[in-house]
């Protein structure tokens, strides 16, 4: 499968003499993954938004990413396949969704080594299109406990970019950046208001139906964002607690 990733695209990355910077933005078509895009345009990089599908219950965000893509005008959105990711109840339809509960320790919600997936990919594509950086909306202020969204797993990454590829070994490593990680959900939403990002057209609910449930983690926290920024979620609920 990967060596059909980057059909259609040079594989060189000659594309950095080219007069406009290239960023990919890994888009989940959430919250966090949309401020993320909007903060890469707003600093002037041609945006290159990946999303992916990888059996998750909350498909219904693909369609989201497809939106946001289609606001930016971009160049190519390109959604990849991976299969066979279970362990987690975002993934595995026997493991239901919890409601939010704050307490300590990773939740069953955790996807086993998502992210390292998910950049792995990322910066692949990097290296073919001649990109500058990758943008990923990860945040260690409110979030729900994963150890892929640490900065000490961003930092050890980045030394994998360094060392694993043509451009890190070259001296031009593709930069993973991470605008959110320091930012709470009320910050972060003001940040993505601030930068005119379509909030309305995103969605952040783990069980995926056509209203936010109002009750998971990941909704608990966005409405928790949107309340401490002092504005309304334009997204529609099934509840809210």
């Amino acid at each position: 499968m990967v060596q059909t990733l980057y059909q259609g695209l040079e594989s060189s990355t000659e594309g950095r003499g080219n007069s406009m910077k290239k960023a990919v933005i890994l888009l989940s078509g959430g919250l966090d993954s949309t401020t993320c895009m909007s903060v890469a345009h707003k600093e002037g990089y041609e945006l290159y938004p990946i999303s992916f599908n990888y059996g998750q219950r909350h498909k219904r965000e693909l369609e989201s990413a497809k939106a946001v893509a289609s606001f930016y005008k971009v160049k190519e959105h390109r959604i990849f396949t991976i299969d066979y990711v279970g362990g987690s109840a975002l993934t595995d339809s026997s493991i239901s969704v919890p409601a939010y509960q704050e307490k300590p320790g990773i939740p069953v919600t955790y996807v086993p080594a998502r992210n390292i997936l998910f950049l792995s990919y990322a910066l692949g594509y990097a290296e073919v299109l001649g990109a500058e950086a990758i943008f990923i909306g990860v945040s260690s202020i409110d979030y729900s406990g994963y150890p892929d969204c640490r900065p000490q797993f961003i930092e050890a990454f980045q030394k994998v970019v360094q060392v694993g590829t043509k451009a890190g070994v070259e001296g031009k490593p593709i930069s993973i950046k991470t605008p959110l990680i320091n930012l709470t959900k009320g910050e972060t939403v003001k940040l993505a208001i601030a930068n005119g990002a379509p909030l309305n057209l995103t969605t952040s609910c783990y069980n995926g139906g056509e209203k936010a449930c109002g009750i998971c983690d990941s909704c608990i926290l966005r409405l928790k964002g949107f309340e401490e920024a002092g504005v309304k979620d334009p997204i529609p609920y099934e509840s809210h607690t």
